[in-house]
Formats: C-alpha cells, structure tokens, sequence
C-alpha cells in the first residue's frame, strides 16, 4: 500500500510541474494601458528577442508602456507604434516642423485630454494649431520608418525614444 501512494505522489508532482513549466513559458505577454479616464502609470512586457506585443487601443487609451531588450521600458501608442522627443524641443513648445514633422508626425490629441495619465499634457503647435501630446512637457512623435512595434528612430536626428 505504501508502494503505491509513493507512486500516486510521484505522479501528482510531475503533472504538477509539467503544468506549471507549460503555464509559465507560455504565458502571453500583457500590457495595461493608461486610460485617459484613470491616472495610472502602465506596463507591459515582451520577449527577450525585442519588443514583440502588439497593443490594442481601448478605452480612449493614450499611451502604453513596452518593453524592450534593448533600451527597457519605452512610451508607445496604444497601437504600439514608438513614441520619440526631440532634442531641438523646449518645454511645451515643439520646434520639429515642415520635413522633421514629415518624417516625426506629431503625436496628436485623440479627442479627449480631460483627465490624462500622470505626466501628460497637451499642447497647441504654433505652425498648424493642432494639440500634440507631451510626456513631462516634452512634446511626443512617432517615426515614419517604424513598422510592427519597431523603434528604428531611436538616437536618429536628434530623436530619442520616450521612456517613463
């Protein structure tokens, strides 16, 4: 009888390990995203290999926080596109126009800038009138040249990507 309850055990802790192995290296990765209705900072995380989750707006989300391998955590869009600041930028005020703004569109006011995430404002651009978002009074962009969750313009003219 002994025999056979030192079996039954050792099967229950292998089907126990073999199922928390699988759960833990096949978990999907998770992002939280910063509503504008509630002020929270966000997060997210990605494989070992670069910034692989894609996010899904919802909610009138402004921004998600990524990660990445190499440079750590970063500010995105909801959709995951990386957002940048720029050197030539002063507080609030942002100097990126005609061919900079062409290839780093502004990132732009989605509607609702009432109760916006810890850190983020909104400010008018004096070339077209349009409101920008900026992350501690630093104006944001995106990167034409980024596709699927990329941050090829990181440390390109003077662009730096956002990170909290």
């Amino acid at each position: 009888m002994q025999k056979k309850n030192s079996i039954i055990a050792v099967i229950l802790i292998v089907v126990i390990v073999a199922v928390g192995g699988y759960i833990f290296f096949h978990k999907s990765p998770s992002t939280t995203y910063s509503n504008t209705s509630a002020n929270k900072n966000t997060t997210s995380s990605s494989t070992a290999a670069g910034s692989k989750d894609q996010a899904a707006p919802i909610n009138n989300a402004v921004v998600v926080t990524k990660t990445d391998s190499t440079v750590g955590e970063y500010l995105a869009t909801p959709s995951g596109q990386a957002l940048y600041t720029y050197g030539g930028d002063t507080n609030g005020t942002s100097n990126c126009t005609g061919s900079c703004l062409a290839n780093w569109p502004a990132y732009q006011d989605n509607g609702s800038t009432s109760n916006l995430p810890t850190n983020f404002s909104t400010s008018k651009r004096a070339d077209n009138g349009q409101t920008q978002y900026a992350y501690k009074g630093m104006p944001l962009y995106t990167f034409v040249g980024d596709t699927n969750g990329q941050m090829t313009g990181n440390g390109v003219s003077d662009f730096t990507v956002a990170q909290p």
